[in-house]
Parts: structure tokens; sequence; C-alpha cells
């Protein structure tokens, strides 16, 4: 009784599951035959098909991919009969969908999501996709749309608009505001927009997140904007706005995020911001404003983010610190902020970057600094500091420090090698161009999370301690423009993240710009956080003899490898073209003789490279990337070949133009020598056949003959 219970349980509960999926199935919807050829319009449109679209996947459209419906009988009375379904949801992200919308749009007067950001769609936009009755959020980000706006738009559902990253151009599409009033997030920026913001902003009342930022728009901040009152994040940052910042900004009182960098605004910045407790972020660097922080910005609690570098401002930074109690990246560099360096920034509890570069501090760094628990990241370059000792000795005791940049600082001090000196968290530290004096440093040892290391420009002698091979972590090292003297340390070419890099830097610099010199040119790069750095070897300009170790070929991961201007002999080993992903290899002003490698020319990434003012001679290789090297990559050498003088006939590289010449003329002799030869033999033998009347032999022989000098290489 028990086993046949249990078998009619079992019989109930399959019956049951076959009629929920009856019953589901009878509710699933069927595409609507005009939704449906809207689709297919749109398909054919497209320069390839779309993945698990069409009526080879499927007769009903709701089935593809990326396709939400709704049937009709939950859409209202205006909607067609319930048997058939609509689409609501189109989401085709990432699809690299590429050429143009149709107007078919229209006919999808249901749809209320659309998503088609990170493809490759082009041209206009139809107007029929702007009138759309029940559209709630379109995103057309990350495409190659281009041209106007339309501005006959009717989006009366609309909340979300983006349409940003791409190249749509014109005036500001504000007439969107005229009937969406609903609207709450407008991303119009990365696009070619230009002139002032027309009047019309001031109807997207709802409005929580307008972003222009990347266009080419002047004047002012519109009237209309100051009137946004629900606006949380507003980004006007990159485009050419200019004069000065109206007082009526403090009226968005809600603004969590304020961002209007590198732009032209002018004057002082206004004491508004006591009305405005929600301000998280103000981001302005990089216009022309002038004088003093205003005071309601340095008593401001809510205030996490304060970036002002690259302007004018003047005076003392007087920073209430009792006060920011959120403050966690400050920003003020290259400024002409003065008087003594500020003593109260340990005070600030929460903050973890501080960039004070390029201002005028009349005293060094204050003893307060030793209590600076928070600080991860320092940067004080280029203010003309003085007593490194000190400065060391203090900033050792901010037990977080991860990043520590004193470029441009100390000219001509001693640089300490006290081995007591502990820094067991630093991960980045930048110390160039400074003329300081010394050898490498001991306590530079003991900073074992080491991943980027810029002592270059100063003079530094003594020879490059072993122990520079025991950074697993180090992905950049930069020694060049020293006095340092000795053989490359073997030990370089084990380090570990120079032959897989794998580096995460525990504080990037997202906020503050970073600069480094180029290799091989005068001008500099900038990066936007360390870990933008190329992996790289510079130790260029010192007095470094030797030869240059085959094992570099177990450096994968460089990008930049430049031993210049140092006393290295030798030959340039074959096995450098192992080092995959070389960007930049300098070898000039040397004493390395012998040949340039042909294996060199493996090295599909090299865009820059120079071995000139060395002993070298013999052909320039010929292929890959050589013939895009100028001349100066090779002037003060023996070398022959396409950049310099001809090569003798017979002094020429496999590979090389003059090499296959002479090489298909010996050939060609060495064939005729052979053929010669093998015609000799076979009359020589036919002559023995006809001897011994061999008559069948000898006709044989005759044949073969005739057939060899009719088709000599067949043979």
């Amino acid at each position: 009784m028990g086993v046949r219970h249990l078998l009619w349980v079992v019989v109930a509960i399959s019956w049951l599951c076959l009629q929920a999926r009856v019953l589901h199935s009878l509710e699933d919807p069927v595409c609507n035959s005009s939704d449906s050829e809207a689709l297919l319009d749109l398909m054919s449109n497209f320069e390839s098909p779309v993945d698990g679209w069409g009526l080879n996947v499927s007769a009903n459209c709701c089935d593809w991919q990326g396709v939400v419906c709704e049937s009709s009988s939950s859409l209202g009375p205006r909607d067609r009969p319930s048997s058939s379904g609509r689409v609501v949801e189109l989401v085709l992200t990432s699809k690299k969908l590429a050429g143009n919308l149709s107007d078919s749009f229209g006919k999808l007067d249901q749809l209320k999501f659309l998503n088609l950001s990170h493809n490759f769609l082009r041209s206009t936009l139809p107007e029929s996709l702007l009138h759309l009755p029940n559209l709630q959020v379109l995103n057309l980000s990350c495409n190659k749309f281009s041209g106007p706006v339309p501005k006959s738009a009717s989006l009366p559902s609309l909340r979300v608009f983006d349409i940003s990253k791409n190249s749509f151009n014109g005036s500001l599409p504000v007439w969107i505001c005229a009937n969406s009033t609903g609207i709450q997030v407008l991303n119009l920026a990365f696009n070619c927009f230009s002139d002032v913001i027309p009047p019309g902003l001031g109807n997207c009342s709802s409005l929580q997140n307008l972003s222009l930022a990347k266009n080419s728009l002047t004047g002012g901040i519109s009237e209309d904007i100051l009137t946004l009152g629900q606006l949380v994040q507003l980004s006007l940052q990159e485009n050419s706005f200019s004069g000065p910042l109206d007082l009526r900004i403090g009226n968005l009182t809600k603004l969590v995020q304020l961002e209007m960098s590198t732009n032209r605004f002018t004057g002082s910045i206004p004491d508004v911001f006591q009305k405005m407790k929600k301000l998280q972020y103000f981001i302005a660097h990089a216009n022309c404003f002038t004088g003093p922080i205003p005071s309601s910005l340095s008593n401001l609690p809510s205030l996490r983010v304060l970036t002002l570098f690259n302007n004018s401002l003047t005076g003392r930074i007087g920073l209430n610190c009792s006060s920011l109690s959120s403050l966690e990246i400050l920003d003020l560099g290259s400024n002409n902020f003065g008087g003594p360096f500020p003593e109260d920034l340990p005070n600030c509890r929460q903050l973890q970057k501080v960039n004070l570069a390029r201002n005028k501090f009349t005293t060094p760094i204050p003893q307060s600094f030793k209590n600076f628990s928070s600080l991860a990241y320092l940067s004080i370059s280029n203010m003309s500091l003085s007593n490194i000792s000190s400065a060391l000795g203090i900033l050792q005791h901010c037990s977080n420090l991860t990043v520590l940049v004193l470029t441009l600082n100390y000219f001509d001090e001693e640089l300490p090698g006290d081995a007591s000196l502990s820094f067991p968290k630093l991960e980045v530290l930048m110390m160039a161009r400074s003329r300081l004096r010394g050898s490498m440093p001991r306590w530079v040892r003991g900073c074992t999370r080491l991943q980027l290391l810029d002592l270059s420009g100063n003079r530094l002698g003594g020879t490059i301690p072993s122990w520079i091979g025991d950074f697993q972590s180090l992905f950049y090292l930069d020694l060049s423009k020293n006095s340092f003297v000795g053989e490359i340390p073997k030990e370089i070419t084990g380090l570990p993240a120079l032959i897989h890099r794998n580096m995460s830097i525990s504080v990037p610099s997202h906020v503050f710009p970073i600069f480094r010199p180029r290799n091989m040119n005068s001008g500099v790069l900038k990066y936007k956080r360390f870990t933008s750095f190329p992996s790289t070897v510079d130790l260029g300009g010192n007095s470094l003899d030797g030869s240059i170790w085959p094992e570099f070929r177990n450096l994968k991961d460089v990008r930049i490898l430049v031993l210049s201007y140092n006393l290295l002999s030798g030959s340039i080993p074959d096995s450098l073209s192992e080092m995959s992903n070389l960007e930049t290899l300098n070898l000039s002003y040397n004493h390395l003789s012998g040949s340039i490698p042909t294996s060199l020319v493996r090295l599909t990434f090299l865009s820059k490279f120079s071995v000139a003012h060395n002993n070298l001679s013999g052909p320039i290789p010929t292929g890959g990337q050589f013939s895009t090297f100028p001349s100066s990559s090779f002037e003060g050498t023996k070398l022959c070949g396409d950049h310099c003088a001809p090569c003798p006939a017979n002094h020429s590289h496999p590979g090389s133009a003059n090499y296959s010449k002479n090489h298909s003329k010996s050939s060609d002799h060495a064939m005729s020598d052979r053929n010669l030869g093998m015609i000799i033999g076979l009359a020589f033998g036919m002559a023995i056949g006809i001897t011994l009347g061999a008559t069948r032999i000898g006709d044989s022989c005759l044949r073969v003959i005739t057939r060899f000098c009719n088709h000599p290489k067949s043979c």
C-alpha cells in the first residue's frame, strides 16, 4: 500500500506540473505582427545579423534575445487584442552592432525601455525614435551617432535620456524638456555640442542628474540650471565655460556632486557652500579661479573630495579639519598658496590622499604629520623644500603611507641611507630630478611592496645593489641620469612583475594627474593613475659597463627598455627579440659592437628604437618595424642599409635586399653548375650504354636528357 500511495503522489505532482507548464505557455504573449515587422526591418539595417533574432530562430519575436513582451491585456484599453504581445523592452548592449537605425521604431508604440549602448551604430537618429509615447528609458551611449538631435522630439513618459559618447553636434537639445517634464537623468556628455546653453532646461524640473561634460559649450552656467532644485549631480567639466561662478549655485541645495573642471571660470569661488549640506564632491581643477578657499567650503562636514589643482588660488590653506570630518581626498596642487606648511591636516581623520605640489610654502613638513595615520598618498613635489632627512624621519611614522612623491625638492642634499628608516607599506616612491647625492639608500630595501621606483635625475653613485631583484612587485624602475657604475645587476632580469605583470596599487590616484618624462623625447607623458605607467627598466645616463645580459629575454612584459648613455660593450643579444611586448628599445651612446640581430624584426610592437653612436657594423635588418625608424636611430655607427650608406655586395644580412639579390645570383650559378654536371653525367652514361649495345637504355637516357633540358627545374 505504501508504494502504491507514493506512486499516486508522484503521478499527481507530475500532472500538476504539466498543467502549470501548459497554463504558463498559454500566458506567454505571441509577438504582435506589427512589432515583429518592425524588429525585422530594424535588423535589416544592421550590417550583420543579430544573434538570437530572425524567423529561423522563432516565429514569435517575443522569444528573441534581448526582447521582452507583455500581453496586450495588461496594457490598457488602447492596445491590440489580448492574443498579441507587445514589445516593451529591447536590450542589445555590446553586441557589435553596426549600421543605421530605421524609422520602424515608430511601430513599437508600447516600448518602455530601449538600450542599444556600446555598439557601432552610426548616422543620425530617426525622428520616429523620439516619438514613442511610452518610452521611459532611452540609452544610446557609446556609439557613433552624429548630426543634430531632431527638434521634434516628443517623449512624454521619458525618465532617462542618455546619448553620451557619440558625435552629436549642433545646439544642446534642451527641447527634450519641453514635454518630458518628468525626466530625471539627462546625459549629453562626450559629444560635439557647441555654443551657449539655450533656454529650456528649466522645464526639466524633476532633473536629478545632468551631465554636459566634454563638449564645446561656451558662456556661463545658464540661469535655467540654477533653478533645478532637485539636482543631485551636475557635470560640466571639459567645456569652454567662462566668467565668474554665479552666486546662485548655492541654491542647488540637494547637490551631492558638482564637477566643473577644465573650463575657463574666473574670479573667486563664491562663499555659498553653507547651504549645500549634502555636497560630497567639489571638483573644479584646471580653471582660472583666484583668491582663497571660501570659508563655507573649508568647513563643510559632508565634503569627501575637494580638488582645486591648477588654478591661481592664493593665501594660506586654512582648512577646519574639526568640521571636515568626511574629507578623504584633497588636491590643491599647482596653485599659489603660501605661508607655512598646513599643520592641521592630520586632524582630518578620514583624509587619505593629499596633493600639495607646486605651491610656495615657507616651512618644511611639520612634526604634526607624525600623527597622520590615515595618510596613504602624499605628493609634495616641485616645492623647493629642504631638509630631506627630517622629512623622511617624520613621514616614516605615517603608518599607512603607500604613495610618496617628493620629486623636484631637496636640491643637492645628501639622500640619507640610514637603514633604520622604515616604510613597510610603500608601493610608489618618486624622488626624481633633485640632484640628490649619495648611493642607493639601504632603507629602500625594506620597502618590499614597491611597485614603482623613480630615482632618476639625481647624482646617486656607486653600484646598483643586487637586492634590487628582491622586489617581487616592481614593474617600473627608473634610475636614469645618475652616476651609477659597474655592471647591470643580473637580478633585474628576474623581477617577477616584469616577467608577468600582475599588480594593483592599493591607492590608485584616479583624481591626481601624474607626469613622467617621455623616453627619447623632451616632452612629458600624463597619466591618470599609477597603474597606467608602462612596465619600464630605464638605466640610461649612468656609467654602467659590462655587457647586456642575454637573460633580459625573461622580461616578457617590459614595454620600455632604456640603456643609453652608458659604457656598455659587447654585442646586442639576439635574445632581446624574445621581449615580445617591447615598445621602446634605446641602446644608443654605448660601446656596443657587432651587428644588429636580424631577429629584432620580430618585435612587432616596437615603435621607438635607437642604437646610434655605437661601434656597430654590418647591414641594418629589413622588415618588421625597422622601415619605420628614422635615420637618426643609426647615426654614429658603421651600419649600412636603407637608413645609411648602401651595403657592399658581399656584406649583407639574411633578410636584407642585397642579401636576397646576391643569394639569388649565387644560387643561379650553383644551379647552372649542378645542371651542367648532371647533363655530362647523363651523356656519359648514354655513351656507355651505346658502347655496350644497350639501345633501349640509350633511348631512355636520351629521353631523360631531352626532358631535363626542356624543364630543368623539374629535375
